[in-house]
């Protein structure tokens, strides 16, 4: 079945997808990113946390307007240095100092009302650095849960390039999407339009998973544990002969090595799977706060859709003028899900001939899993410093771009790496 993938002349970030007529195909993008994000702030994300903090700050120490007296190197004067986002964490990092010299912003007290012995601080959290208005990824989570400080290191200084295992478990993951799906190009105007292509994508993809039994990398998106989070599930199959109806997810993780991975690797995608799971049954259980998520996205529920998009909704079988219409009809096809099967399914394949190694399937526990989705918010939010990985795991620090910088890594031997694509 095929699905669209947004484009427009006026964006340059990546195109995103749904489902619509099998003609104009268009290739896969990679599975953990189909719908792009949309660039809506002039300046960046770092940039503008910096100064809603400095505002923030500025208000509540003068009923005066705040006056923009200097250039950006007067918040720099006013940065301190440091690794973490945390008010426990003040080393620096000098690989990225650059860059996480924006985390802190000391606000003083001016000379001409207090000692200028106060300050008052502001610190922004990671959460509301770099996932303001996107929404916390399901990948986030697992990077957390990985090792906190990676996932920090990660976001501070960039992420690393692509590997070759990298590259081909995303080809591969292509291939398997493009057993399935189709794409076709239609163009988006707004972030309302992308959002609007989530939600088709989705109501297609469900579609055919009702009928064909398998439908492959469909989006989601809900609210657990108090934060939005998004997602893109690799697979989910109807099973067959069986007197159930629940639809079980399932994720291919493709191996540089003709080897099952380790227990912590099992661990990381039995958690994927995990929150993929509580985000699908809060959405059929309608648990979804429209006003919340328009009010965090910054969308206009009134907004009119483009000119291709209600073409599309419309040969789909409905019409949807505005993105409340989409919600709307999102929300009915929630309702006609099931909930996921509490079975979920790791698949392991060699990428040398995508020969199966094994599989893992295990039992749904949502104890544990919103147990690590709160330990790892706990560090998003900035109620505590990222961790290091613990010490029977610091075999994960012999591919770490971040090792020559992190203290944890110098306590581990150099052996074997284990590689996921």
């Amino acid at each position: 079945m095929p699905r669209l993938a947004a484009h427009s002349p006026e964006m340059t970030e990546p195109r995103s997808p749904i489902n619509t007529p099998p003609e104009e195909v268009q290739t896969s993008q990679s599975p953990n990113n189909i719908v792009p994000e949309i660039p809506l702030e002039i300046i960046s994300e770092e940039e503008m946390a910096i100064i809603e903090a400095a505002f923030a700050a500025s208000r509540s120490l003068v009923k005066s307007p705040f006056r923009a007296s200097s250039s950006p190197a007067h918040f720099q004067n006013n940065i301190r240095s440091i690794q973490s986002i945390t008010l426990l964490s003040k080393r620096s990092l000098s690989s990225c100092s650059s860059q996480s010299d924006s985390l802190v912003v000391d606000v003083e007290d001016s000379g001409r009302l207090m000692s200028s012995q106060k300050r008052n601080r502001v610190v922004a959290s990671l959460l509301s650095r770099y996932r303001r208005k996107r929404g916390l990824a399901v990948t986030d989570i697992t990077a957390t849960e990985w090792c906190e400080k990676k996932m920090e290191y990660t976001l501070l200084c960039g992420k690393r390039e692509k590997t070759k295992a990298m590259e081909a478990g995303s080809s591969r993951h292509e291939e398997l999407e493009e057993e399935v799906i189709k794409k076709v190009k239609v163009r988006v105007d707004s972030a309302e339009d992308v959002w609007a292509l989530k939600f088709l994508n989705f109501i297609v993809g469900a579609n055919q998973l009702l009928f064909d039994g398998l439908t492959r990398e469909l989006p989601l998106v809900g609210f657990a544990e108090g934060v939005w989070m998004v997602g893109v599930i690799d697979e989910i199959r109807m099973p067959e002969g069986q007197s159930d109806s629940y639809p079980k997810l399932v994720d291919t993780k493709t191996r540089a090595t003709a080897s099952l991975p380790r227990e912590p690797q099992r661990r990381n995608g039995r958690l994927q799977l995990m929150c993929y799971k509580h985000l699908w049954d809060s959405l059929v259980a309608d648990d979804f706060p429209s006003r919340q998520f328009f009010e965090f996205f910054s969308l206009n529920p009134n907004h009119i859709l483009s000119a291709e998009i209600r073409e599309r909704t419309a040969k789909c079988g409905f019409a949807a003028e505005t993105l409340t219409d989409m919600l709307r009809y999102s929300r009915n096809t929630w309702c006609m899900l099931p909930p996921a099967h509490e079975q979920l399914l790791l698949r392991y394949e060699f990428q040398g001939d995508q020969s199966l190694l094994g599989e893992d399937q295990f039992e749904y526990d949502l104890d544990w899993v919103k147990g690590q989705i709160k330990c790892s918010l706990e560090v998003w939010q900035g109620e505590r410093e990222a961790s290091y990985t613990p010490e029977d795991e610091r075999w994960k620090c012999w591919s770490c771009k971040f090792a020559s910088e992190c203290p944890a890594s110098n306590s581990c031997s150099p052996r074997r790496k284990d590689t996921e694509g």
